[in-house]
């Protein structure tokens, strides 16, 4: 019984000790496991720390992979290089969105370097050059032009500049629908006269455009409005005279019109005071002219006038021009009175038609002997004219090729056959 009770005893003993050991172990592990939760009591707050920020520490490859990065982003915001991002980036301090805020603000207006005026994009024009301006200031330039009747030689406003303007682009900027009517009228007009087949008919109120289909194409007879012109150079018909000399005759005549005028109105053929007719060419008698009348036709020089002066030497030119433009003067009148006359003949033959006096076939004879008699005088005209020549060579014959003397007398001697077989004919 006390054994049993002492063995009791020593395990309960035992158990106790235990029991106590390991509460004071739960009690120091409680201590030591708590140790943390003080630690963060003590540490301050981001907000108690005045010093405090929010940082990490970064290798050189992650430095670059970020910056890279962000010329990326920026690159694909403007659409631009990455040269000119990192410019962009480095000029202002890497800050993105003060990159591209400012780069819409100043895409959305720009200021006309011609009117001065800020206005929005999509109120600029500009050609290949890279030359911009405001849509009005290219309206109104373009006016300006077209109003000067120029369509094809338009340049770049920009000073210095030759990029000519596209048909499209002036267009574009037109914004009065006439003026754009009017540049493709005149802008056809030039490219008509431009090409060397195309010739716009000289006749009153005509539309016809002649195509030569061959190059040497001179004379033209317009079937609509009857006019007959040169092909070359598109005034009245001149053969045999070349399109440079008649252009610098007219020229000439026009800026003497008034000096011709005034001799043509205080000189006459006939002596007011004793009716004497004379011919103005050669001061000859008019009644004895006859068939002589051509011989007047060349104005005959004073041998002397290399020796006189200056002064001398331009009365002399004065008198020459004035000698050939009455000439000229007269042959036009002449062909004005000729087709005055060719008009009557119609208006008579229609008189005759329509009172039952005959046909149109019955009275065409009138028509053919006015187109005979033209016929003869250009013919008549012809053989002047190579005479003429023929006679200048001939007091030049000491300087004159003698191959290129004998042609012109065969050219002469052809012409005047051509006049006799025709007046044969008759």
């Amino acid at each position: 019984m006390s054994s049993v009770d002492m063995k009791s005893q020593d395990s309960e003993d035992s158990d106790y000790d235990q029991s106590d050991h390991m509460d004071d172990d739960d009690d120091y592990g409680g201590y030591y496991d708590n140790d943390t939760d003080d630690l963060d009591i003590d540490k301050p707050k981001k907000s108690d720390d005045p010093e405090y920020f929010e940082y990490e520490l970064l290798q050189v490859e992650d430095v670059e992979r970020l910056l890279n990065e962000e010329v990326e982003t920026l690159c694909r915001s403007l659409k631009v290089d990455p040269y000119l991002a990192k410019m962009l980036l480095q000029v202002h301090q890497w800050n993105k969105e003060k990159i591209i805020e400012r780069t819409r603000h100043m895409g959305r207006t720009r200021e006309c370097a011609v009117c001065f005026q800020r206005l929005a994009m999509e109120m600029f024009y500009s050609l290949a050059c890279g030359h911009t301006f405001c849509k009005d200031c290219w309206d109104n330039f373009f006016q300006i032009q077209i109003q000067q009747g120029i369509t094809t030689g338009i340049e770049c406003m920009e000073k210095d500049c030759n990029i000519l303007v596209p048909e499209d682009f002036l267009c574009s900027a037109l914004s009065k629908p006439e003026l754009r009517d009017k540049y493709t009228q005149l802008s056809f007009t030039d490219h008509v006269k431009a090409h060397p087949e195309l010739r716009f008919c000289p006749g009153a109120n005509c539309s016809v455009i002649v195509r030569a289909k061959e190059p040497k194409s001179k004379r033209v007879d317009c079937a609509l409005c009857k006019t007959t012109f040169c092909f070359r150079c598109g005034i009245d018909y001149h053969a045999p005279t070349d399109c440079v000399t008649i252009k610098k005759w007219l020229t000439k005549c026009a800026d003497d019109s008034e000096t011709a005028n005034y001799i043509s109105a205080h000189t006459k053929d006939q002596c007011t005071k004793c009716k004497y007719d004379f011919c103005w060419m050669c001061l000859g008698d008019w009644k004895a002219h006859g068939s002589e009348y051509y011989e007047c036709s060349r104005y005959k020089e004073n041998p002397n006038i290399a020796n006189e002066s200056v002064h001398a030497q331009a009365r002399e030119a004065l008198k020459k021009y004035l000698f050939y433009f009455e000439r000229y003067e007269n042959h036009a009148k002449s062909l004005k009175l000729e087709e005055q006359t060719l008009l009557k003949i119609t208006s008579r033959i229609q008189d005759k038609v329509m009172n039952q006096a005959g046909t149109w076939i019955d009275w065409q004879y009138l028509l053919d002997a006015a187109s005979l008699l033209k016929k003869f005088e250009y013919q008549q005209a012809q053989l002047e004219a190579e005479v003429e020549n023929l006679s200048w060579k001939i007091e030049r014959a000491e300087i004159t090729d003698r191959g290129d003397l004998e042609n012109q007398m065969d050219v002469a001697e052809k012409r005047r056959q051509t006049l006799l077989k025709d007046f044969l004919e008759i």
